[in-house]
């Protein structure tokens, strides 16, 4: 025995047993979220918009380079949501936003 203490879990994806820890450890890579840039972001973080976005149902665009401060992450890890002054439950794709 190795003397480690890990638990298995049943992996369909690849039809095999594997320890917990890896499955733990690539689960929270995969959950990364990461700007057009591929930096790596952060609840609180301010972005920088890196082209224009017209807004559904706010009737108006946001600039490029508008910056927006405090992020919060959301559980989907291609989206942040945000405040802006005029706009009220902004959702920005990170597709469009740099970290500042």
């Amino acid at each position: 025995m190795s003397g480690q203490n890990d638990d298995y879990i049943y992996d369909e994806a690849s039809g095999e047993w594997r320890p917990a820890s890896e499955i733990a450890a690539e689960a929270a890579k995969a959950a990364e979220v990461r700007d057009a840039s591929g930096n790596v972001l952060a609840d609180g973080d301010s972005v920088v918009l890196v082209k224009d976005l017209k807004v559904k149902g706010a009737g108006q665009t946001l600039k490029q380079g508008t910056v927006i401060r405090s992020i919060r992450l959301t559980d989907n890890p291609e989206e942040v949501d945000c405040r802006h002054d005029t706009i009220k439950g902004l959702v920005l794709r990170t597709e469009f936003v740099r970290k500042r």
